[in-house]
């Protein structure tokens, strides 16, 4: 080693052995912090907009971009659900939790709700459906089912224990007038799906993890007729076997019909983080964080202004 060497390493050397404050590390690790987040912002945005920019590419005015969008969450051709029709309809009436005269009147001028009335008054094999034409039926009829049915969600859950211990100051049960016979005497009076105890646990394991975007509640919840329509629809689900998976890719379906527009919207940010809608986690969609009515409005805060987006969503009323 020369003699330049070591005068040079001799200089050097306080530098490296000096110790640096905290307050001064804090400081650095915070900078490359916020330089990173905003790198990552950047680059996000980048990718989104170029991929907003292909798809816009496609359209030629910002009606039919949504429409584009809009086929990956509301497939024209519909949505069909793993749960099979059965007799689910024939007890709903036999019950009472459905009155037939109320029911053809309601829907007298729907023609998609009419021919659905079929499953009403038969057993049948068929797989239900959804669609655009038939979410107000599928909705109503699955409130019946969640209303009517036996369940330890509704006797033991927050139906009973919230507020002032009655149940019947709810929008899923004061709003439902289309009985035979008064909503109290109907509120989880019959046993339509019978459940093993491991079922009852799955059905409300899987109600706790589903939220909707009309309120901050989850399924286990039920206070509104989604609510209400998407514990009916769990319960048959594990009742017929369905898969976890099934059923959360199920519910987002149903909750995507129902509340278009915040899916939409919802679709709109999965993209602009990378993962087209057919790609999403379905239990991440339905969680507080994106499917409450805080996480939908912060997901609403948070995609650009996508030019055309104004898609009218359903409310929680029979």
């Amino acid at each position: 080693m020369n003699i330049n060497t070591k005068k040079i390493k001799k200089k050097i050397k306080p530098f490296f052995t000096k110790k640096i404050s905290l307050w001064l590390v804090l400081v650095l690790i915070l900078q490359i912090s916020t330089i990173t987040a905003l790198v990552e912002y950047y680059i996000v945005k980048k990718n989104f907009n170029d991929s907003i920019a292909a798809l816009s590419k496609t359209t030629k005015n910002p009606e039919e971009f949504v429409q584009i969008l809009k086929q990956q969450v509301l497939p024209q051709k519909g949505y069909t659900l793993a749960v099979r029709w059965d007799d689910i309809g024939l007890q709903l009436m036999k019950t009472g939790v459905i009155d037939k005269t109320k029911y053809e009147e309601l829907f007298s001028g729907d023609t998609e709700a009419i021919k659905q009335m079929k499953y009403l008054s038969n057993s049948s094999k068929d797989n239900m459906e959804m669609n655009e034409s038939n979410a107000h039926f599928m909705v109503n009829t699955l409130w019946a089912v969640g209303l009517v049915n036996k369940s330890k969600v509704l006797d033991e859950g927050p139906m009973k224990t919230e507020g002032d211990g009655s149940f019947m100051n709810y929008a899923s049960t004061g709003g439902w007038e289309l009985g035979a016979r008064p909503t109290e005497e109907l509120y989880s009076s019959q046993e339509l799906i019978k459940l093993t105890p491991a079922q009852e646990d799955l059905v409300k394991k899987i109600a706790n993890n589903i939220y909707r975007p009309c309120c901050g509640n989850s399924t286990a919840f039920p206070d509104c007729n989604h609510g209400m329509a998407a514990l009916g629809y769990i319960e048959l689900a594990v009742k017929q076997g369905i898969s976890d998976e099934r059923i959360y890719k199920d519910l987002l379906a149903l909750n995507s019909f129902w509340f278009p527009q915040n899916y939409i919207e919802l679709a709109v940010l999965f993209q602009q983080e990378g993962t087209s809608w057919d790609k999403i986690d379905s239990r991440l969609a339905l969680s507080s964080q994106y499917s409450s009515a805080q996480g939908a409005e912060q997901v609403r805060q948070g995609i650009q202004n996508v030019p055309g987006l104004n898609i009218q969503g359903g409310g929680c009323g029979a």
